[in-house]
């Protein structure tokens, strides 16, 4: 029988209230965007169709409860939704003959703030409109909050805790486990502002765009939400970027936004439309969930049909083999696109999919490729049995409601990406381009499977070209950055090889005391190791294990084959500061940098090192008066801090 109206609301409600929990408590994804919105909007439909609106629709709540031992707090005035569309002719009809300010719909979490007597006092999270939780403590580290504003009277405003594209992309770099990485930066933020120890929020580079005045007593604002924004400034806040707008101008602006939103560091989902006018807004009233005062603006996705050619299977890191749909490139949003993660296995066998279906696909926030819809849902893919990168055994584990293929191997390849990326990092072989991301990329693809495969890259080069975040620019300044990388110094190639305890400076202190002889260092026992300063039994075993392993030799070996490694002077005397460690701390004034400074500090023999010990001879600090960390350290072993100045002085004998 064919299900009533009735029936399929609350068959929607069901469906959009566990991908709601999902998202916003959990942190999760169990369906895209795309699917969300197009069920909301199938929901708010048959609602408007049957003049029904059943209790616990997503609908009519306007967020989810909040689950944490944060304090909370109830809402002077409840924080509702926003009505939307996703046409600009409804959005003009909308505007009427009124002047309007058309500015981003950030995707972070919506904070309230309040300001007595020029003090930050307060900040509460959005929650479910009604309840939210005070983060005050966790505000206060914020990137760029202002703690006191000249304003005396109480000031209470709202806007969005956003974490910036370049740093979550930073961030989920420094995070090992694929797995773990965050989804997207919205989840980022949430889980930074609602942590219980601001240090970690600290960290995170959390900002705070503001988007809406709520009250500032008397203060002449002259009717105007624009001359509102612009006092916001002066008070030291950033406010959202916006365009002022009239039916005329509204089409073009809408425009511009979407093509800034591709470059836009700030995650945005859309745009919002505000009346200029505050009493005329005002007198609108609001609905059960909407003000009427202003409307949310979401891009139609622009969504093309084409052909499934294959699935490719891409391994991460933690044995984790992703399922990406290859497809015939089509062009969306400006881009010619030709690839999409289809994320899990899950996901893979609900859109059944198989070579030659016809599929349609768009982009997630006009960014992220995403199949829409599979249109003749073949479900003819295989799922692979063995491991694409090293032939190993693949097995389908289902975690909580999610199923996904991993590999069995311990030794696969592309469980190794930590040493990959190691070896390309700054203080090793530096080769610029190739994050850990990119590895992870390459590896799974199967361009790389040992160090010198990364010296062979031009061969794969029109499958680069054709990655996502790649192209023809990008594929020749890696290519280029790979050249650079080919020269390089001893030290550098020992730290990138990743033997355990074996850093920098070891690795420098290493190459000096056997004069640069490779061989001698890789032939070496434990005593011959162990009468190097610095190195004990540990690290001697660590060395002689690692040159112990016959896969290893062979992997150096043909790595070396690829470098040209610089000949350095090595001077057969003890240097001026032999015996001596250095701890370098502060902005230095006669060097470029720090590292600088540490170069000339070992090539006189002396060792350079991170933290105050009693080991250490000098800690050298331009600000000795400094309640820093390590001069407290040094005062409490009585280490000399001294100067650059200092420093120099006594390199010339003085």
């Amino acid at each position: 029988m064919d299900q009533t109206p009735i029936e399929r609301m609350k068959e929607l409600i069901a469906i959009l209230s566990e991908a709601g929990k999902a998202y916003y408590q959990e942190s999760r994804e169990i369906m895209s965007n795309y699917d969300y919105d197009r069920l909301y909007d199938e929901l708010s439909a048959l609602e408007k169709e049957t003049g029904v609106i059943l209790s616990s629709s997503p609908t009519q709540n306007v967020g989810y409860q909040v689950l944490s031992e944060l304090p909370k707090e109830a809402h002077e005035s409840p924080m509702l939704s926003l009505d939307k569309t996703k046409s600009v002719e409804e959005l003009k009809e909308w505007l009427g003959e009124q002047k309007g300010i058309l500015s981003w719909k950030m995707d972070g979490l919506t904070i309230v703030l309040t300001y007595e007597n020029g003090s930050l006092a307060k900040a509460v999270t959005r929650g479910n409109g009604e309840i939210g939780e005070v983060i005050t403590n966790n505000a206060r580290v914020f990137a760029n909050i202002p703690l006191n504003i000249a304003y005396r009277g109480q000031l209470v405003l709202r806007g969005e805790a956003v974490i910036r594209y370049s740093d979550f992309q930073r961030i989920n770099e420094e995070i090992d486990d694929v797995d773990a990485k965050y989804k997207n930066p919205r989840n980022l933020c949430s889980g930074s502002v609602r942590q219980l120890n601001s240090q970690i929020t600290a960290e995170r580079n959390v900002n705070f765009l503001a988007f809406a005045l709520v009250k500032a007593d008397g203060v002449d604002f002259k009717n105007s939400r624009k001359n509102q924004f612009e006092w916001l400034k002066e008070q030291g806040f950033e406010v959202v970027e916006y365009r002022e707008v009239t039916g005329e101008n509204l089409d073009e602006t809408v425009k511009w936004f979407g093509e800034a939103v591709t470059e836009n560091d700030i995650p945005s989902d859309g745009l919002v439309l505000l009346y200029d006018d505050i009493a005329y807004g005002e007198s609108l009233g609001r609905t059960a969930k909407f003000p009427r005062n202003s409307i949310a603006f979401k891009w139609a996705d622009e969504i093309r049909e084409t052909t499934l050619s294959y699935i490719e299977w891409s391994p991460s890191r933690t044995g984790l083999i992703n399922p990406v749909a290859v497809f015939e490139p089509v062009e969306l949003e400006g881009t010619t696109v030709s690839r999409a993660s289809v994320h899990n296995i899950s996901i893979l066998q609900a859109l059944e999919l198989g070579e030659g279906d016809r599929i349609t696909v768009y982009k997630a926030n006009m960014i992220i490729p995403q199949i829409a819809e599979n249109l003749t849902r073949s479900g003819t893919v295989k799922i692979p049995e063995v491991c694409p990168v090293c032939g190993g055994r693949a097995e389908i584990r289902q975690i909580n409601d999610v199923k996904s293929l991993y590999c069995t191997n311990p030794d696969c390849q592309a469980k190794r990406i930590k040493s990959f990326t190691l070896l390309v990092s700054r203080d090793a072989l530096n080769i610029d381009g190739l994050s850990e991301a990119t590895l992870e990329k390459f590896i799974g693809a199967g361009f790389i499977h040992e160090y010198a495969d990364i010296f062979h890259l031009d061969q794969h080069k029109d499958a680069i070209v054709q990655m996502e975040g790649f192209g023809q620019k990008s594929y020749e300044n890696l290519i280029e950055s790979i050249k650079t990388a080919s020269k390089t110094t001893l030290p550098r190639l020992i730290y990138g090889l990743g033997i355990a305890g074996i850093g920098l400076a070891n690795a420098k202190v290493l190459c000096r005391h056997f004069q640069s002889d490779f061989g001698a260092m890789r032939r070496a026992d434990a005593e011959e190791l162990t009468a190097v300063d610095g190195i004990g039994s540990v690290l001697a075993q660590a060395w002689m294990d690692y040159f112990h392993d016959e896969k290893n030799n062979e992997a150096v070996d043909n790595l070396l084959k690829e470098l040209e490694i610089e000949k350095e002077f090595v001077s057969t005397e003890g240097g001026r500061l032999e015996g001596m460690t250095f701890v370098i701390t502060g902005t230095v004034e006669h060097f470029a940098n720090r590292k600088e400074l540490q170069a000339v500090i070992e090539a006189e023999g002396g060792k350079a090192t991170g933290s105050v010990t009693a080991k250490t001879t000098y800690l050298i600090n331009n600000d000795r008066a400094s309640n820093s960390s390590k001069n407290k350290k040094a005062k409490e072993l009585g280490i000399p801090i001294i100067s650059e100045e200092e420093f120099l002085q006594m390199m010339k004998g003085e």
